[in-house]
């Protein structure tokens, strides 16, 4: 199944989620180059939600950008297997090796607006990341490793605090119902 129909076939978890999945679908379809940052208003991102084997920790890296405690991913950059974007981001940005995807399906499906800042001595003017997340699991003993460019904190934290820790209103709401999904699905 290609990257449009998964998400096409996603069953909307909430009233924000069935909005985005409308708005996603309708710019998807409209601009050829969503795959990539060519697209400066809208773009494809996979990022994770990632607990530990017993389902009481995430791991989360400290973003230097956001100044805040956060999830995993990037940008799709071409990509298709939105999956794999998120599993090679996340084992880019923690360091971990040893990643299962929980289920091969989106978890989690929302737009997220993103704020003009500056990366790497470029502007980069206010834009939409059309996100999906993935549930993956994680051994929580392994290694971790700061990816110095883009963050300068990896921990596990407990699934209860993750929400609290972050100092993005926005992303509160997100973990929120990621927590709130996890504990729904049986795996």
């Amino acid at each position: 199944m290609n990257w449009i129909d998964e998400i096409r076939n996603y069953n909307p978890f909430n009233e924000q989620e069935k909005q985005d999945k409308k708005v996603a679908l309708d710019y998807i379809t409209t601009f050829p180059n969503i795959l990539t940052r060519e697209n400066e208003f809208a773009h494809m991102t996979a990022s994770s939600w990632i607990v530990n084997k017993d389902r009481t920790k995430v791991l989360m890296i400290f973003h230097n950008i956001y100044q805040s405690w956060a999830w995993t991913g990037g940008h799709a950059d071409g990509e298709d297997n939105l999956l794999n974007v998120a599993i090679r981001e996340t084992m880019e940005e923690t360091g971990i090796k040893n990643i299962k995807p929980l289920q091969e399906d989106i978890f989690s499906l929302e737009l997220l607006c993103v704020d003009g800042h500056v990366k790497r001595g470029k502007y980069v003017s206010s834009h939409i990341h059309i996100n999906v997340t993935y549930l993956l699991e994680a051994d929580e003993s392994e290694a971790l490793a700061i990816k110095e460019d883009e963050n300068s904190g990896v921990r596990w934290i407990d699934i209860d605090d993750a929400v609290q820790i972050s100092n993005e209103q926005n992303m509160k709401v997100v973990y929120t119902k990621l927590n709130k999904k996890l504990k729904s699905v049986t795996i």
